[in-house]
């Protein structure tokens, strides 16, 4: 069925906004079989309908967000009740549900509030329990004389339109939707691998097998292998994958590498402490988002100079000043450090060169060296080299060190 999104909004084409409905929309109604085959974003008013003009030859299932409010921009169900021919209706219970939202919240009413309460004659309305707009389904071909796909006008901020369309647009969708197009979808998370050298291992037997579409999505240090097809089909390229990858998988659950190393470090009742120089916090930042961190984390030291390293971490000056801020010893002795003043089960350290200047030959911009101490086996380091610009080098640097302390984990279990 082809399904189409519009999106309206001038703060969308302005870039004030970002879209957040089409990565969360295409997620929930893949199982379903459906994708979304075309995406649309179009300016507040009138533009909804030359798209929608066109898009009702063409589509089986549209799906528009935004411009149910009460501001004179908001005309999405003006215009689709004009074009459907469809006579707009006070509805009652809506009309309450908005008096008393408004009058819990201490809200003034003004006189556009009621338009939002307005619904084409046909239409269903799906409930917003996070907003005063409702949303509306109207049926294929709810006017018999003009003919229409299924369509769903959803509220435009993410937290309305989310729990709507997890509670009625889903039960709709699998009312309408045949059962023979239900797909299996399997996404592996794959860190310091590049999509080719993933391609190589897996590529040409996962293509085999019939029906399977195989995909990658490439980010820094970071690789999403997708996998999409019949269930039977999936299963068999599933196992493929975890025979030839098994070990490189971080998650088949959509999570980060910090939830995961969160995860296993709770599960093991043990604890992490972080040394860092070049990356300047990023490690830390990304734990601390992480819900249940305060359970593992203990401390991060910040040491950008190399007073910092000896002042904060221990370090000798003698040792910056034989290797180098950027070396291996000065990772080790930096892991060491930290994890001795935290008392914590382990310790990452990082510390390189961001660029793009402060390299050298033997040492580029790009360089960078991570360890990975514990209190059960010698400190673990290793170079790496990211030459790229300094946030990027940042986030392979923190996927580098992740990964580090991920495998240790794992081959410990």
């Amino acid at each position: 069925m082809r399904t189409v999104l519009i999106n309206t909004g001038t703060e969308l084409l302005l870039g004030d906004v970002q879209d957040k409905h089409l990565s969360f929309i295409s997620h929930q109604i893949l199982p379903l079989g459906l994708r979304i085959d075309e995406q649309r974003t179009v300016p507040d008013g009138t533009a909804i309908r030359d798209a929608l003009n066109e898009l009702f030859l063409r589509a089986e299932i549209i799906f528009v967000t935004g411009g149910l409010g009460p501001t004179s921009d908001d005309i999405t169900r003006e215009i689709v009740a004009e074009l459907l021919g469809l006579e707009l209706r006070r509805d009652d219970a809506v009309m309450t549900a908005i008096s008393e939202r408004l009058s819990k919240r201490s809200i003034r009413s003004t006189n556009r509030i009621p338009r939002q309460a307005d619904v084409p004659a046909g239409a269903r309305v799906l409930t917003n329990e996070n907003g005063t707009a409702p949303g509306l389904y109207l049926r294929k071909d709810v006017n018999p004389r003009i003919r229409s796909p299924h369509l769903f006008l959803l509220p435009g901020p993410p937290r309305e339109l989310q729990p709507m369309f997890c509670e009625s647009v889903m039960s709709i969708l699998r009312s309408i939707v045949p059962a023979s197009l239900k797909l299996s979808r399997r996404l592996y998370k794959i860190a310091m691998t590049g999509e080719s050298i993933i391609e190589e291992a897996i590529g040409e037997e996962i293509l085999a097998i019939p029906g399977i579409e195989l995909g990658y999505c490439a980010r820094p240090a970071e690789v999403d292998l997708r996998i999409i097809g019949e269930a039977a089909g999936v299963d068999r390229a599933d196992a493929i994958i975890r025979s030839k990858l098994g070990s490189s998988i971080f998650s088949t659950n959509d999570e980060s590498l910090e939830e995961v190393i969160v995860k296993l470090l709770t599960e093991r009742k043990e604890t992490i402490a972080l040394a860092e120089s070049c990356t300047g916090g990023l490690l830390a930042h990304r734990i601390t988002n992480v819900p249940g961190a305060s359970a593992v984390f203990l401390a991060a030291y910040v040491t950008y100079s190399n007073d910092a390293k000896v002042d904060a971490l221990g370090l000798v000056s003698d040792l910056i000043k034989k290797h180098g801020a950027v070396s291996e010893p000065v990772a080790r002795a930096m892991a060491e450090g930290a994890r001795a003043r935290a008392r914590s089960t382990y310790a990452i350290a990082t510390t390189g060169i961001a660029g793009p200047t402060g390299g050298s030959v033997e040492k580029p911009a790009g360089t960078v060296h991570v360890a990975l101490a514990s209190t059960d086996q010698e400190t673990i380091a290793r170079r790496f080299f990211f030459p790229s610009d300094r946030e990027t080098f940042k986030q392979m640097t923190a996927q580098a060190a992740f990964e580090l302390l991920r495998k240790k984990l794992r081959t410990e279990v």
